[in-house]
């Protein structure tokens, strides 16, 4: 029973292997990247970003139909756009980054939606908007591989200067050249990652993988390494098992492996040494003492 519950859907279909394979693929280098948006007071902006890449992956769609080349491509270009768009108008006028991001990703995804729907149908839409994980095919697992790889090369490298740069950027600027560059290539992270989630989970689940994952870590450690690791930790078991719900109760599998991070969440918020219960309960003890 066991076996035919949560091991023979991976062995005996393709389609759940490559989905398995992919999604593990982004867990590896999507979710150690989520600790840093996470570090940073940023994961909002990185929700913003999953949205500022539809219009160029929308183009792609529009130009050659649902291919991946051209759809990377259209989201890479557009990712890049907004970031900078967004970084120059709040670099060069009185408005805050967090309200140029806000500007940005709502004209971005109405943008977006709006191109796919000049074309495409509304399962076109919905398959730009929310992936197809359980459709991954050999081109797809190409690219998020080559994305993962990238990433943890990038993380071994830069590791250290990207844990200066979240606890104290302006200290870490002057006193290393290497702030802007570390900046730059972290949001380069960020865009390669939502753009190699997109295959699989949708422009509006990609960030999902790299948020959840690092936000209930972030309960039961504070040492980065060690979050990083147990973000991973989550992202594959949640990758895991929202695939055999999707597979056994018919459910669509993006968001069943979003809700499955999603209740690994609220388990830490709840059960965890930094969590709602056991703070409570130190509490209580400590006013009785």
């Amino acid at each position: 029973m066991l076996y035919e519950t949560f091991i023979l859907p991976f062995v005996e279909f393709g389609f759940m292997q490559r989905a398995l394979f992919g999604a593990f693929m982004l867990s590896l280098s999507a979710c150690p990247v989520g600790v840093f948006l996470m570090l940073r007071r940023m994961s909002l902006t990185g929700d913003a970003m999953a949205h500022a890449i539809l219009p160029g992956a929308a183009a792609g769609f529009l130009l050659y139909g649902l291919e991946i080349v051209p759809m990377t491509i259209g989201g890479l270009i557009a990712g890049v756009v907004v970031a900078l768009g967004a970084g120059a108008v709040a670099r060069f006028t009185i408005q805050k980054e967090d309200a140029s991001m806000a500007a940005f990703y709502l004209i971005s995804l109405s943008l977006g939606v709006l191109m796919v729907s000049l074309r495409g149908s509304s399962v076109d839409l919905m398959h730009v908007l929310f992936g197809t994980v359980l459709a991954l095919n050999n081109d797809a697992l190409i690219l998020i591989a080559m994305v993962s790889v990238m990433t943890l090369c990038a993380l071994g490298l830069f590791g250290r200067a990207l844990v200066a740069e979240c606890m104290d950027p302006l200290f870490f600027r002057s006193v290393s050249r290497l702030g802007s560059p570390v900046h730059f290539l972290f949001l380069g992270l960020v865009v390669t990652n939502l753009v190699a989630g997109f295959q699989a989970l949708g422009t509006l689940l990609a960030v999902g993988l790299m948020i959840l994952p690092a936000a209930g870590a972030r309960f039961w450690t504070q040492s980065v390494a060690t979050m990083c690791l147990l973000s991973v930790a989550i992202g594959l078991f949640s990758s895991a098992v929202g695939l055999l719900l999707s597979y056994h109760a018919s459910l669509p599998s993006g968001p069943a492996v979003m809700l499955s991070a999603g209740s690994v969440y609220f388990f830490s918020v709840i059960a965890s040494p930094r969590g709602l219960l056991l703070s409570h309960l130190r509490r209580s003890a400590h006013r009785s003492a």
